[in-house]
């Protein structure tokens, strides 16, 4: 009942995750709402997204050179490397205080998607801290049942390659969130909130 080019395009943001059919029909009848320029842009922006980018050679991060912003940057604390999963990570993380520098994964180990060690950036992490000076290795994966596993293999990995080295690796700490009632939250929440717990 609907011309081509919506159907198609609704077809399109349907693909999007967390873009379910009515949501991507909002967004379509959205767009066409708005000036013809600002649909142009949008198209631009997204012909564009690929072009010039490619992955830091040190972080694996997005760049538009061989190195990131923030490897690059003299500011950054070059002896802490946080290891995180997505480049969308990053970005939540750029919003606190971490001044270190990153190492992205590219996932998490995941028998059940077919995602094994071998399919991660594992391997690449051991030359970043071999002969180099650093001091602390976060592991900063989600607090779920396969980034529980990667940040375990991970450990285990860097003691058994690097037997010898003195590096400090933590895990971040979970617990409750800012505005979070007791009640709602649930065993394991609390317990690691109960863990992670620090003189106040």
């Amino acid at each position: 009942m609907l011309p081509e080019s919506i159907t198609n395009l609704i077809e399109q943001f349907s693909k999007l995750p967390g873009v379910g059919p009515k949501t991507a029909g909002r967004l379509t009848f959205y767009l066409l709402t708005k000036p013809k320029d600002d649909v142009e842009n949008l198209g631009q922006a997204l012909l564009g997204l690929n072009e010039k980018l490619c992955l830091c050679e040190d972080c694996f991060n997005f760049a538009t050179e061989k190195k990131c912003q923030i490897c690059q940057s003299s500011k950054r604390n070059k002896a802490q490397i946080m290891i995180v999963s997505e480049p969308l990570d990053i970005v939540a993380m750029e919003k606190t205080e971490y001044n270190g520098v990153y190492h992205v994964l590219g996932g998490v180990i995941s028998p059940i998607d077919g995602v094994g060690p071998e399919n991660l950036r594992i391997s690449q992490i051991l030359p970043r801290i071999k002969g180099r000076a650093v001091k602390e290795l976060i592991l900063a994966t989600d607090p779920s049942l396969e980034g529980e596993a990667t940040a375990m293999f991970i450990q285990k990995t860097i003691g058994r390659d690097l037997p010898d080295l003195k590096i400090k690796i933590t895990r971040i700490a979970r617990g409750l969130p800012v505005g979070g009632d007791l009640e709602y939250a649930d065993e394991e929440t609390l317990s690691q909130a109960l863990m992670g717990r620090r003189e106040y």
